[in-house]
């Protein structure tokens, strides 16, 4: 029996992935869902009934694909990694709103940050499973869907690159104040994850922190099927 998804997550080094969101504003993750969960959740992209709204790239722009947001209540395993993940990522979001001066704090618990959603007007659900075939591309974004937005994300891998398909690099690209933006190209295997900024960071200078806003994509894909996961912890309007 694999272990439950709280226990993998709690398994994991969050020292080093806090140490690597504040040095980068990204950290890779050991994998955290197994060959099968991943299958599962690519092949539940075909269902008629686990999505709340399925959308075509293309007509808006956004890069070519689709992606299907999942209506409440979310498979076990995507809420289970939304809800104990965001626990041990609260403390750092706390952290880069104090170094920004914000005074805005975040519940240790998820399902307190949802009531907030919910206060705000914002109850739809916006974990998504993404899917690319050859030639597709998400462009550069943020995933903001009202005033209430938890400023870091998790996007789990549940394609094998090499096997599956080639290209369709996850791209993060940072840009500073007054210097020229920086991109980071990450290839994670099947089953790994992602934490990222989801728009802003803090970054340490010599007189104290600024603030550098973060976009991410992914790069064209050259062959074969791409499916990932994407873990926003806020809601939608």
């Amino acid at each position: 029996m694999n272990p439950s998804i709280s226990k993998r997550l709690a398994g994991l080094d969050w020292t080093a992935i806090r140490q690597s969101l504040w040095e980068f504003g990204y950290a890779l993750t050991p994998a955290v869902l197994t060959k099968t969960e991943c299958l599962d959740l690519a092949e539940m992209y075909s269902s008629a009934t686990k999505f709340r709204s399925h959308i075509i790239m293309s007509r808006y722009r956004f890069g070519r694909g689709d992606y299907k947001y999942f209506e409440y209540p979310l498979p076990p395993v995507v809420q289970e990694l939304r809800e104990h993940s965001y626990s041990y990522l609260a403390t750092l979001a706390n952290e880069w709103n104090k170094a920004l001066g914000k005074s805005d704090t975040f519940p240790e618990h998820h399902s307190a940050f949802i009531k907030i959603c919910e206060e705000a007007g914002q109850t739809r659900a916006t974990p998504l499973v993404l899917h690319y075939e050859a030639g597709d591309f998400n462009c550069l974004h943020q995933d903001i869907y009202g005033a209430v937005a938890f400023p870091l994300q998790l996007t789990c891998f549940l394609s094998q690159p090499g096997a599956d398909y080639e290209g369709g690099e996850f791209v993060l690209v940072e840009q500073q104040p007054r210097a020229q933006s920086k991109a980071e190209v990450i290839v994670p295997t099947q089953g790994q994850a992602v934490v990222f900024a989801t728009r802003y960071r803090a970054v340490k200078a010599s007189r104290g922190y600024y603030r550098t806003n973060l976009r991410h994509g992914v790069s064209r894909l050259k062959r074969g099927r791409r499916f990932t996961l994407g873990i926003i912890y806020h809601d939608a309007e």
